[in-house]
């Protein structure tokens, strides 16, 4: 009985252990600049990306080739945005604190897949520059 109660807090410990090293991840991708071509092609005007921003900018990384093998998808993070976003509209006006939080959160994401696209875009330039020097 004590060895499976051990082994359950073990999983629970090393679940949330993952899930903040990939919150953490997720903050540093997102906390890197994104250049002005990113911003004018999914229209954003103020060059401030914000938690709105995320379906186009989904879309746009969707539209983007990706010719690295090492492919980095939105997957993960199209659900995170949704559970949040989900918490956000449960918030509402009862928990401002929480409504903040979440929108902090959706904006990280819309960051996120911003930063995706500007590395995807500058993976596909070099690989173009190389295969021009061959």
């Amino acid at each position: 009985m004590f060895a499976a109660m051990l082994f359950a807090i073990s999983i629970v410990a090393l679940s949330q252990f993952g899930l903040y090293y990939w919150r953490a991840v997720l903050t540093a991708v997102a906390g890197q600049p994104v250049s002005d071509n990113v911003l004018a092609a999914a229209s954003i005007e103020n060059g401030r990306v914000t938690a709105r921003d995320f379906e186009t900018l989904a879309g746009l990384h969707g539209l983007t080739l990706d010719l690295t093998p090492r492919s980095k998808g939105l997957g993960l993070v199209r659900l995170y945005y949704r559970i949040v976003g989900g918490m956000s509209v449960l918030a509402g006006n009862r928990m401002p604190a929480l409504a903040a939080w979440c929108e902090q959160e959706l904006t990280v994401c819309a960051r996120y897949a911003a930063v995706q696209i500007e590395c995807r875009l500058r993976s596909n330039l070099e690989l173009v520059a190389s295969m021009r020097s061959c």
